[in-house]
């Protein structure tokens, strides 16, 4: 008795601290009891502030301004690589870059989406969702040819850029994009691939060119990124197929989606997802087209140096 009245104690003293008592059995009854209690306040504060918005309304008053959650994003390490809208420098790269006739409608685009020499079947499944995704794109297969040799026919052949699938276990696990003629090139790694099949409600597209949206890319980086991505579908999107696809960035992570979008009333949108699914993060993003030997990389992802902070993102 007298050890459970000296945590009790110590508890009380040095504030609420489920380490201090020695108990396993009480010590976990300890913290169940104070997560139910704290999860009681936090819900009378939010019923609080309901009631006396509620009042104020009745009385004519202004109501407070709803509270903002503290979350990662909006906590965000400052990064002096963010660009502004107005930033006359970023606009004038852009006008230079080797994306620019895209931009200007100078270029259509025609992708190459290959793999390495003998995909599995999950691997191949990928590719074809891919390409079912990608209008104006075209699988191949690699059959042991260097990915340098590669780069001349695809640039003879008309492609604009070449997708190329890697494999590890039997399962597509990351992405090198080279855009043609001078690059860049952009890898990625694949995670979280959900096929067609496996999406519920999913519903067919057609071959209409989408729409693309490209959400939260706020840096010199991340706008490379973008447009990258952009290339990949044609400039002039037909409205009339209500075909939306999605790069959404998220703590660097690139959340890739496909939807058609319905009109249910004058107001109210509603979504329905066609897949796939997946996830993209970058690895390395180098000048020209690939090279792995003697190439110059305008950004490589280093984790020891990189990942250090939670609240700091790149993209």
């Amino acid at each position: 008795m007298s050890d459970e009245k000296n945590e009790d104690t110590a508890v009380s003293k040095q504030g609420v601290r489920s380490s201090l008592i020695k108990n396993k059995l009480r010590r976990q009854i300890f913290y169940q009891k104070e997560r139910l209690r704290k999860a009681k306040e936090k819900r009378e504060k939010k019923e609080s502030r309901k009631r006396q918005a509620e009042e104020q309304v009745e009385l004519g008053e202004d109501v407070p301004p709803k509270q903002r959650p503290r979350t990662i994003e909006n906590t965000r390490v400052s990064d002096e690589t963010i660009v502004q809208v107005d930033d006359e420098e970023v606009l004038q790269d852009e006008e230079e870059d080797e994306m620019a006739p895209y931009f200007r409608r100078l270029v259509t685009p025609k992708v190459l989406i290959i793999s390495i020499s003998r995909p599995s079947r999950r691997t191949h499944l990928f590719m074809r969702e891919l390409s079912a995704t990608l209008p104006n794109s075209d699988v191949r297969s690699r059959k042991n040819v260097g990915i340098k040799k590669i780069i001349p026919v695809a640039v003879a052949h008309g492609y604009t850029d070449i997708i190329i699938v890697n494999q590890d276990r039997r399962l597509p696990n990351g992405i090198l994009h080279t855009h043609l003629p001078d690059g860049p090139t952009a890898h990625f790694k694949l995670t979280n691939f959900k096929p067609v099949r496996q999406i519920k409600r999913r519903i067919c597209t057609t071959e209409c060119y989408p729409e693309v949206v490209l959400n939260n890319f706020t840096t010199r980086l991340g706008h490379t990124i973008a447009r990258m991505l952009a290339v990949l579908f044609p400039h002039d999107p037909q409205f009339r197929a209500r075909r939306v696809v999605t790069f959404h960035n998220q703590r660097d992570y690139i959340f890739f989606r496909q939807h058609r979008y319905v009109f249910s009333s004058s107001t109210k949108v509603q979504l329905q997802e066609a897949g796939p699914r997946f996830t993209l993060k970058l690895r390395s993003l180098q000048h020209g087209t690939f090279d792995s030997k003697t190439g110059e990389y305008i950004w490589l992802h280093n984790r020891k140096q990189m990942d250090i902070s939670r609240r700091k993102f790149h993209l």
